[in-house]
């Protein structure tokens, strides 16, 4: 008996593979492909369709704004046990482009298992991470500060703590040069 479980699961090899999507239809094609899977019972042969992205917020005029950002534009990750039936249905996505990598008789390529875990491990990651900030700064950069004692000095960034999210800001208080240790929300970056 127990063997025969083990012919079972060797007949189930769900695999990695990448479907090119139009861009900004990432989303669409997503939902286009667990509707269907879900309609035709299916998700026992595909259990997971991923858009790898994070949750990434930008200060603008001192408020946050949360947006989120896909690490692979243009990509949506499927794993599946890649019937003919699978792959018509992810061939035929409205929106979707094919498969990324194939072999010269048309069968789609699988992403290698150390791509799948660095990805996968990268998706985890963030997801522990919670947020991520996307306002590079850089040393010699004109800031403002638009929160706290400060709030409303002028100065230049001298320097940066992506761990910590922290910047080293020198501003001029009663004309003498003065260290702040600001964070990243704390600042907006000034336009030149």
């Amino acid at each position: 008996m127990e063997e025969k479980d083990n012919n079972v699961k060797k007949s189930k090899e769900y695999k990695w593979y990448v479907l090119r999507a139009i861009g900004g239809k990432e989303k669409k094609v997503k939902e286009y492909i667990d509707n269907r899977i879900q309609v035709l019972k299916l998700g026992e042969l595909v259990p997971q369709v991923l858009i790898p992205s994070e949750k990434v917020y930008q200060v603008r005029n001192g408020k946050k704004y949360t947006t989120e950002r896909t690490f692979f534009p243009g990509y949506v990750l499927v794993e599946c046990v890649l019937t003919q039936q699978i792959s018509g249905i992810l061939r035929d996505v409205p929106g979707g482009l094919g498969f990324l990598g194939e072999t010269k008789y048309g069968d789609p390529l699988p992403l290698r298992e150390a791509e799948v875990n660095r990805i996968l491990g990268r998706v985890d990651e963030v997801s522990a991470d919670g947020e991520v900030i996307d306002t590079p700064f850089s040393v010699g950069e004109q800031v403002k500060v638009t929160d706290g004692a400060f709030n409303g000095f002028v100065g230049v960034i001298e320097e940066v703590n992506d761990e910590k999210k922290k910047l080293k800001v020198m501003v001029k208080i009663f004309g003498r040069k003065t260290p702040l240790e600001l964070g990243y929300i704390q600042v907006d970056k000034i336009k030149e």
